[in-house]
């Protein structure tokens, strides 16, 4: 991911933590390392006990190329550990993971 990306994606994230609440909970930062065949468009984090996906965390202009790596934050205000991942490339392939534990986790691996 050029430096540019990464500023702006991380810019956003910045703006999007920003926006939150006084009393939203902690906010959980780790690595999502991209080593799949295919360009990330979309990433999205959940609580497991939510029925929807929030916002796109990569953010407008975020795109997660093979091979590349950038950081992630969810501060959503949700005191929860397990939540559910959504990824969708650019040729529309999507996976869904469920039940990550994001308090204990460091880095995420997107594999084909």
């Amino acid at each position: 991911m050029n430096t540019y990306i990464k500023r702006g994606v991380a810019a956003i994230m910045l703006l999007l933590v920003g926006a939150l609440p006084a009393a939203a909970g902690d906010v959980v930062e780790f690595t999502l390392i991209n080593a799949s065949s295919q360009a990330l468009h979309y990433f999205y984090a959940a609580p497991s006990t939510m029925a929807e996906w929030g916002n796109d965390l990569l953010g407008e202009d975020g795109t997660l190329e093979p091979g590349e790596q950038g950081t992630v934050t969810i501060g959503d205000g949700s005191d929860e550990c397990e939540y559910d991942f959504r990824f969708e490339s650019g040729k529309g392939a999507v996976l869904e993971v469920s039940q990550i534990d994001i308090c204990s986790l460091n880095s995420y691996t997107l594999n084909d």
